[in-house]
């Protein structure tokens, strides 16, 4: 007897989706493992269903945090790491991850989990929904009360002068789609400013509020003096008036 062969047509499974969790590393030994725990717990938890890759640049630590990044790479081909030959900054850490970002989206995550995990969740629902930029916006901060009230009278004075609109309270946390990293390339500015420029990009963007959790371990990098620093690259990308007063004086 002879039989049909089986013409039948089989689908292909869905390819699931990547998602590059990123972060920036200066002498945080003691976050590292804590960091990347935090991270397979959450997608094998919360987020099953998509894949995850961990890059973190290490902004070249005076501790062991290259060396524990290493030993995780080597145990888990999820985890990659990159290590500066000097200190170039967290805003240039923050690019070489996104530069270096395999997935259909990125996440900018502190190691220290001052932002917490369980909103990425939330950044991913929004980027389901058709968002290229979710970000997170600090209804409170573990922080002295004299730097938020210089916050607050930063966001103010940018604001006064600045062409662009730039979204309050928001730091980098954030999600960013394929899309903003590949204009992300386009960019040649040695003094980048990064949340700032992205917000220039356009596209689909919104914010979700969220409170910011008190570091566990080690201290914070970012010193009054380094603030003052990011402000003042904030200004000089998003406004032309220091421009005029310098041409004026």
């Amino acid at each position: 007897m002879l039989t049909r062969p089986d013409h039948s047509i089989v689908e292909p499974s869905p390819r699931r989706r990547l998602v590059s969790i990123c972060t920036p590393a200066y002498n945080e030994q003691d976050n590292v493992q804590m960091c990347y725990d935090a991270i397979r717990t959450f997608f094998e938890t919360k987020a099953p269903s998509y894949d995850w890759e961990w890059i973190v640049t290490d902004n070249h630590s005076t501790d062991a945090t290259f060396e524990k990044i290493r030993r995780l790479a080597a145990a888990d081909p999820r985890v990659r790491g990159i290590r500066f030959s000097r200190n170039f900054g967290y805003q240039r850490s923050i690019f070489a991850n996104y530069m270096a970002a395999r997935g259909d989206a990125a996440v900018q995550l502190d190691c220290d989990l001052e932002d917490p995990l369980e909103i990425v969740g939330e950044f991913l629902t929004k980027w389901e929904q058709g968002f290229h930029v979710v970000y997170g916006i600090r209804r409170s901060r573990q922080e002295p009360a004299l730097i938020q009230f210089a916050r607050r009278i930063f966001y103010w004075g940018l604001d006064q002068i600045s062409e662009d609109t730039l979204p309050r309270d928001v730091g980098d946390f954030r999600l960013i789609d394929r899309r903003i990293i590949e204009e992300l390339r386009k960019v040649n500015d040695p003094h980048l400013y990064i949340r700032g420029r992205i917000a220039n990009f356009g596209f689909n963007q919104t914010g979700i509020p969220y409170d910011r959790n008190p570091r566990l371990h080690g201290v914070s990098k970012f010193n009054f003096w380094w603030l003052c620093s990011l402000a003042l690259d904030a200004t000089l990308s998003h406004s032309v008036v220091p421009l005029r007063l310098a041409t004026f004086a």
